[in-house]
């Protein structure tokens, strides 16, 4: 991609935020060393259009910017046709199925039905050199996907197509971050991720801090709430219908909400309200006055859907409910309050029901956010990218004691201590000698260090707890389960499934302190283990052969130098699922102990 030249300097063009330019600059640079599918990231409200615009008109060679409803396709189009440029429709929801321009907007729903007809080989202006697909949270793994079969089909036309996505909300339900790598020198996303890199973020609380965006005001709602906490994801990660509608079909609690609602929105230009169910919705639509609200599902017919969005817009209509189908590619300015009568499955979702309230309007200051179902996100608050652990679980901080990268993982803490920590590995990028990078460069790999791990028995490397082969030398893992089942065969071998784990500060038969920790299985059997901790050499030792297992925020300094110190910090430590000991002599000794267990065998805690 290049500047295509001065015929672009007697154009009057749209001016670009700095923000704007420098997404731009980001992209270009990228995709000038490199093939890599990249990601921009811009909250709701920034203005993606307007940097898709600028990239196409910036191309040399041929673009296709790909949207999944009308709307967004129709917005993008026109923020290009402000630079006094034309450029091509494929949409069968707008009428319109073009594709002999240099730059295209579509629908993906239209264009993989229509393949090769938007390819045509024949057209004037060669195969397509940049491929730009917004809201780009949408795009899966599965390779039979849309999107997907659309990328396949222009690389095998160009085999260095360039792949951008844009996004307000860069991960999806179930798979956490959609990039690899982002430019800050940090790992997100697993190796696997179609988008590899993240080439540009604006923060969400810097676009309001600048004035950019409206400031999301959350009040707590006064009156009672809808109580979906014993609710459980289908097996997509989303609520289903049925399950929602036993949780507010009929509630009392809902005239007094929408009383409440419409009290504060009395000095509000535009109200959004999300519903759980259509049946909710229509219940709620009951409640608010006839002639200033109206409802949108997803069965609501194309002609009258437009028809009830344009009053809203024109503020013929002050309420506008709906099931699910306004969270992305919908654009009224004027929303200055936002109502969720509904459970949000994830972070990103919230985000997208928030962003409807954020842009800018003549006469708004803020945007009140009202949530009547104890949704649990923060609207400024990074996604971690696996899934929330336990409720009791927030984002910590853990530095990586060899790169010194700040990981962000799902944790506890007590005060300012993180006591536990779920990360696995750091996220830290670095260069080839290991040292830490702060923005991703070529040549940058994921650094070494693991908070968790399993040792391969052949060359001693440090794997992934859920890893099957040694990624360093291929050998197949043992499986946690194959260790259990040969213990269980050998007469002098116990296995306990561990219960409990009791920490002692004592003295040996010599009278010197000693640590002994002892684990009880279900059936009152016990095994246990003695550490001294006298010199630095008996520190490190326990250090490697005990902390390193046992502490529940890896990586963050536990250096107790005495058993007394071990016992006063039992609440940082977890006991493991399983230990195996054999018998020497009279005696039984420790030979494994197995932690973060996924196996066919009943761990103690399952059965709480």
């Amino acid at each position: 991609m290049a500047v295509a030249g001065a015929k672009f300097d007697q154009i009057s063009t749209p001016t670009l935020r700095p923000y704007q330019q420098q997404a731009v600059a980001h992209v270009v640079s990228h995709f000038r060393r490199s093939d890599d599918p990249a990601v921009v990231v811009l909250p709701t409200g920034s203005g993606k259009s307007l940097v898709i615009a600028e990239l196409a008109r910036l191309a040399k060679g041929r673009v296709l910017v790909l949207a999944h409803v009308r709307e967004l396709v129709e917005q993008n189009h026109a923020k290009y046709l402000a630079y006094g440029l034309e450029a091509d429709i494929f949409s069968a929801g707008l009428g319109r199925k073009e594709s002999a321009r240099q730059v295209v907007f579509g629908s993906v729903q239209s264009v993989v039905r229509h393949l090769d007809a938007v390819t045509d080989e024949q057209n004037a202006h060669g195969p397509f050199t940049l491929l730009v697909i917004d809201e780009c949270h949408r795009v899966s793994l599965e390779a039979s996907s849309s999107y997907h079969r659309v990328i396949d089909h222009l690389r095998q036309r160009n085999a260095s197509l360039k792949v951008l996505g844009l996004t307000a909300t860069p991960y999806r339900l179930g798979q956490g971050f959609l990039y690899h790598r982002h430019h800050h020198g940090m790992v997100r996303g697993d190796e696997d991720c179609f988008f590899r890199d993240c080439v540009f973020e604006q923060p969400l609380r810097l676009m309001v801090r600048q004035g950019y965006l409206a400031k999301p005001v959350k009040i707590d709602a006064a009156v009672a709430r809808y109580d979906f906490s014993r609710l459980v994801p289908g097996s997509t990660g989303i609520y289903r219908e049925e399950d929602l509608n036993r949780v507010v079909a009929g509630h009392r609690a809902t005239p007094g909400i929408i009383s409440e609602v419409m009290e504060r929105a009395a000095d509000r230009q535009g109200v959004m309200l999300f519903a759980a169910s259509v049946a909710h919705a229509e219940e709620i639509l009951g409640y608010l006055p006839a002639a200033d609200a109206a409802l949108i599902t997803g069965a609501t017919a194309g002609d009258e859907r437009t028809r009830i969005i344009d009053a809203f817009k024109a503020k013929r209509l002050k309420y506008l409910v709906n099931v699910s189908v306004l969270t992305t590619g919908f654009d009224a300015p004027h929303v200055d309050l936002i109502a969720i009568l509904r459970p949000t499955e994830s972070v990103g979702l919230y985000q997208q029901i928030v962003g409807r309230g954020l842009r800018l309007s003549p006469g708004k200051q803020d945007c009140l956010i009202l949530d009547y179902a104890g949704n649990p996100w923060d609207l400024y608050a990074p996604e971690v990218g696996s899934p929330r652990p336990d409720s009791d679980s927030e984002p910590v901080q853990v530095p990586c004691p060899q790169c010194g990268h700040a990981n962000l993982f799902w944790g506890k803490r007590d005060g300012e201590l993180v006591i536990e920590h779920f990360g696995r590995r750091c996220q830290g990028l670095v260069d080839a000698q290991g040292q830490a990078l702060t923005q991703a460069e070529p040549g940058a790999r994921q650094c070494d260090f693991r908070f968790r791990f399993k040792t391969c028995g052949d060359c001693g490397a440090e794997n992934d707890i859920a890893g099957r082969r040694c990624h360093g030398c291929q050998a197949l893992l043992v499986d946690a389960d194959d260790k259990l089942r040969d213990a269980l065969k050998l007469k002098d071998a116990r296995v306990l499934r561990v219960s409990g784990m009791q920490l002692e500060a004592t003295t040996n038969g010599r009278g010197l302190p000693r640590l002994k920790v002892t684990y009880h299985d279900e059936d009152g059997a016990s095994l246990s283990e003695w550490f001294a901790l006298e010199t630095p050499a008996q520190r490190r030792a326990f250090t490697a052969i005990f902390l390193r297992d046992h502490a529940r925020a890896p990586g963050v300094e536990l250096a107790p130098s005495t058993p007394q110190q071990v016992c006063d910090d039992q609440h940082r430590l977890r006991a493991p699922d399983f230990v195996v000991g054999r018998k020497v002599g009279r005696h039984w000794q420790i030979r494994e102990k197995l932690f973060d267990y996924r196996g066919r065998y009943r761990t103690a805690d399952s059965a709480q």
